[in-house]
Formats: structure tokens, sequence, C-alpha cells
């Protein structure tokens, strides 16, 4: 075990302020020295002192309280009874410091997983939390839309809520009603209230193309009658003042019924008109409402006409994107604006640990720098939710550290000590180096630019990427390259949880089997027997033991279509 009594603090977020003064002393009950001795910038900043005489602590409000005791426990969980003698003078760098969890996805958390992700998140000082709802939750008359799904029912919500209260965050209600909205219209109930008919095809931005309905027609008056219903029966759940009403990637409006509308008085205005009257509903409910700003911030023009309470969630996951831009966008209409960044977890197995870095501090740095009044750290479960939970967790630590602590540096052994109590001190790292595995991968694969220049893959892993190709499909085809990214044999870390250790070995060797698989597919030579083997050796095993992973944290709604992933691997492999 190191000898975490010979290093620094390993605080999680980092204060804004420490100063070591020299000297140990034994720890013992904090005395309060009052506000009014020491000043203190806000209503969450705090004062901690440990001197030869004792330890001493301020603060204004019962937040700035429990972030000094949430301080002093990490302190003690580094180096036990005998502290060293600091001084720390600490305030967040954002007002609001929030999570949001996609329960969409196929993985809905069970209440026991929910109740200590709040618990960690209180514990780093976090205070917002939102869970991403599309489908599941059990709305009264709309059973058909969540059956399957193990949704979260009204009860499970008021218990989360109360539980998130008594730890000092915000639970907020998060429903899309606008777009992404294909598994109500997958319904034949639902489908006439879709801008795309069922059989309807229709560009997603120039992406991909798509079939059926995504998003709600906004000329029909049944859609805001849906999402009236909706917010009637979500919002009386949740303490908190806001809603999120989502409204992002609404690309299929006017490729459906509402193309007249569009091209006679454009997109903007039709968009706008119906995030209006949903905005509407959420005060007539008593809520002010979050929406997602990208489809907005490309009518800049039009930011005016959104309602004045609206409160704008500008995001963007890679390194590169115009955070200061947004911000000024939006507050430059008078709007309230929020940053966004990502985990960097979905669509990777992995994580991604350069271009997550890069992203979080981005925002940090211009959104305290352009007057966001939020740091939203998202975590999305695209393409089945597969990555195991550890990814996610150590990604949420980083995005703790960002919005509290801003562009300080960030220490990922802080990490391995306060997500999953590692005294060794080498979780973190592992999952940064993992999280890079693919690197050289992902800087050439993306879709080639106007000149056929390499570009880079955005929004997922490499390794994940590959295994949604066919076993005969080109991509990537540099043997070489990939054989850059061939996992070590270095041994996944064992830590105190059974189920985390369990975790990093699936993890470990899920990146094994995909990245083989794609060694041989790109062999010249007859590889059919290997695949064989690689199937029954490897996918299999992986297959069963991710079953039991899930159900661990996860309901088991949602899990087959997040295991047919992999089935269609083991599927396509056996037919060679």
């Amino acid at each position: 075990m190191s000898d975490l009594s010979t290093l620094p603090p390993l605080l999680l977020p980092s204060p804004r302020q420490l100063t070591l003064t020299g000297g140990t002393v034994r720890s013992g009950e904090p005395v309060d020295i009052g506000a009014q001795v020491i000043a203190l910038p806000g209503d969450e900043a705090y004062h901690l002192a440990i001197t030869s005489d004792g330890i001493r602590w301020a603060w204004r409000s019962a937040a700035g309280r429990r972030h000094a005791a949430a301080t002093l426990a990490q302190l003690r969980v580094q180096y036990g009874d005998t502290l060293p003698c600091l001084v720390i003078d600490d305030a967040p760098v954002f007002a609001k410091r929030g999570v949001m969890l996609d329960i969409s996805r196929d993985r809905v958390p069970t209440m026991a997983h929910l109740y200590e992700l709040v618990d960690t998140l209180a514990s780093w000082k976090m205070n917002h939390l939102q869970l991403y709802t599309e489908h599941t939750f059990a709305y009264v008359g709309h059973d058909d839309v969540w059956r399957d799904a193990s949704p979260m029912t009204a009860d499970e919500v008021r218990a989360l809520n109360v539980y998130c209260r008594e730890r000092g965050i915000e639970l907020a209600a998060n429903q899309n009603c606008f777009g992404h909205l294909a598994s109500w219209f997958k319904h034949s109930r639902y489908a006439p209230l879709a801008e795309i008919a069922p059989t309807g095809i229709w560009d997603f931005n120039g992406l991909v193309t798509r079939t059926g309905g995504f998003s709600l027609c906004p000329s029909d008056p049944r859609s805001l009658a849906l999402v009236d219903d909706l917010l009637g029966q979500l919002l009386p759940n949740f303490s908190s003042p806001l809603v999120n009403i989502g409204c992002d990637e609404t690309f299929d409006l006017g490729q459906g019924r509402s193309r007249y509308e569009v091209s006679r008085r454009g997109r903007a205005a039709v968009y706008l008109e119906f995030v209006a009257k949903v905005c509407a509903l959420a005060k007539k409910h008593g809520k002010r409402p979050q929406f997602w700003a990208d489809i907005a911030l490309e009518h800049p023009e039009a930011l005016s006409q959104l309602p004045e309470n609206l409160i704008g969630l500008a995001w963007g996951y890679e390194a590169d994107a115009p955070f200061a831009k947004w911000c000024d966008q939006l507050r430059t209409a008078g709007r309230e604006v929020w940053v966004c960044p990502g985990t960097s977890c979905w669509r990777s197995i992995t994580g991604r640990t350069t271009e997550r870095r890069g992203n979080m501090l981005a925002a940090a740095r211009d959104g305290a720098s352009n007057g966001a009044a939020g740091y939203l750290v998202t975590a999305w479960g695209d393409l089945g939710h597969r990555q195991q939970w550890p990814i996610t967790l150590h990604a949420l630590a980083e995005g703790a550290h960002r919005a509290w602590s801003g562009e300080l540096p960030y220490d990922p052994r802080t990490s391995s000590l306060h997500a999953f109590a590692d005294h060794l001190l080498h979780v973190g790292t592992w999952l940064d180096r993992i999280g890079d595995l693919d690197l050289n991968l992902r800087k050439i694969g993306g879709s080639p630019d106007s000149d056929n220049r390499s570009q880079p893959l955005r929004n997922a892993s490499a390794l994940f990427t590959d295994s949604t190709k066919g076993l005969g499909e080109t991509w990537l085809p540099d043997l070489a390259e990939w054989n850059r990214a061939k996992p070590t044999s270095e041994a996944p870390p064992t830590v105190s949880s059974s189920i985390i250790t369990a975790e990093f070995r699936h993890l470990a060797d899920t990146v094994e089997a995909l990245w083989l698989r794609g060694f041989l597919r790109r062999q010249k030579t007859d590889q059919q027997k290997k695949l064989r083997l690689l199937a029954d050796m490897n996918f299999k095993p992986l297959l069963a033991e991710y079953r039991r992973l899930w159900l661990a944290r996860s309901r088991p709604g949602g899990l087959d279509a997040s295991c047919a992933h992999y089935q269609r691997l083991i599927d396509e492999l056996e037919a060679v």
C-alpha cells in the first residue's frame, strides 16, 4: 500500500486555495469559529484550518458546512488520525454543478445504485442531478411504451428526490419533449404524432439516413397534448423548480409533415414556436425550463425569441467545442446558460481520455470566463449503454473537479482514492491509459475531408466503431496502425469492491476480444478457424459476464437489447 501520509493532499475536487503550514496534528472534532470571523465569498464557501491547536472551520450556510465536512472526510481517508497542518479557503467556480445520467438507452439503474451515486456526488460537492428520460418513467395510461423498460415509478422518483435533498443535491426533472422519441413512435398508437411516417426516410444532419418517427410534429395539436400529459404526471414528483425539456437534434423537422410550414416560415420559426409552447406548459406546472440549445444556436439571429426564463444548455463533446461562442450568443440574447461537456464514455467501451480531458477543461475555462451559471456533465448511453460503470464514474470524478475547481490541474490519483478506494493509486492512471489505447486510430478514423485527408473520429472510440463493422467491411485497413492499439498484458487493478474488480476484468477482456477481432478481420489469409474460436472462447463468456454485471447495478429492462450487440458478433463469427 502506498504511504499516503507522505503525499500532499489528494482532494476531489481540488480546493481553490490550499496552503500547507507544516507539521501534523491528531484529528479531533472541528470547532466552528463563525462566518463573521472569516470573510467568505458566497454561501457555498468554507474555511478550514488545521493547526497544532486543532481543527477550526467556518461557513455561511448548510451547503458550506457540508463542503467543509466533505473535505475533512477526504483528508481523514488519506491521512487517518494524523492530519497535516494546513489552511483551505474554498468556493466553487460554478454555482450549479451537475450530472445528467442517461436512463433511456437500455440501462435504468436500480434504486440502490442511484442512492450510491448520490452519496458519491455529494462527497464531491456536486449539487444537481438529472435522469435523462425519453420513455423510462411509468406514465399512467402509456404502459405500452415503458412496459418492458423497467422504468422509474413516481414513488421511486419521490424517494430519490428526498434522498437528494437531504444531501444537498437538487434532483431536476428531465423529459425530452420534442425529439428523440422513437421509443414512443414505434407503437402504432403514437406513430401518427410523429413528424416522419413509420416508413419515411430522412436525413440526420448529413451523418446518417434514418427511417421512421423521431420528433413530434409541431403542427399537430395532439403533440402538445401528449407533452402536457407527460409533464403533468412527471413534474409533481420533484421539488426542484427546474425541468429539462430536451428539444435537441430535431433534424427531421421539415422533412415530413411540417415540410410546408418550414418552407413557408423557416425552420427556426417553426422550431422556436413549439419550444415556446412546451415552455408555457412547464410554467403552467410550476417549473422553469431548460433546453438543449444546439438547434437554436444554429439560428443565433432568433435567440432573442426564446422565452425569457428559458435556460440554454450548451453541449459539445470534443476539445474544440466552442463553448465561449455559445455562451456569448445566449447571454447576449439575455438568457442564462450552462455549459455541458460529456464523459466521453458512450460508444466507446473504454472511454476517450484525451477528448474527455480537453472537453471538460474547455467547458470549465470558457464557461467561467463567459458567465455560465452551471456546469452539467452528461453521461450518455448510445448504442446499448455498454460501458462498464467504472468508466463513467472515473469521468464523473474529473467533471466534479472541473465544476468546482475550474482550470486547476486535475490529478487522476484523486479518482483512484475517492471514487474507487484504491490506496495504491493505480486505478485512475490505468483507466486513463486504457481510455487512450486506440488514440492513434481515433486521430484518423473520421470521415475524410473534401481533399480526402484523414479526420479525427468524433464521439466514439475506434475499437467500438470497428465492432459495428461487418467482418468483410473495410474500415481503417492499415494493419500496422491497428497493431499500435494492441492491449498490453497489464493486469487490471483489484480493489475492495468485488463488483468493481469484476467490471475492470470484463473491461480488459472486452478490449482484448474487440482488438483481436479487428486484427483477424484485417488479415489477408484465411482466418475462419480462428474467428470461430474467438466466438467460443471470448465473446460467449463475455456476454454471460456482461449480463451478470448489468444486473448488479441496473434493472432487467433493456438488458436483452444491449446484449444483442454482442450476440450479433457471436452469430457473425459462428457463421464464418
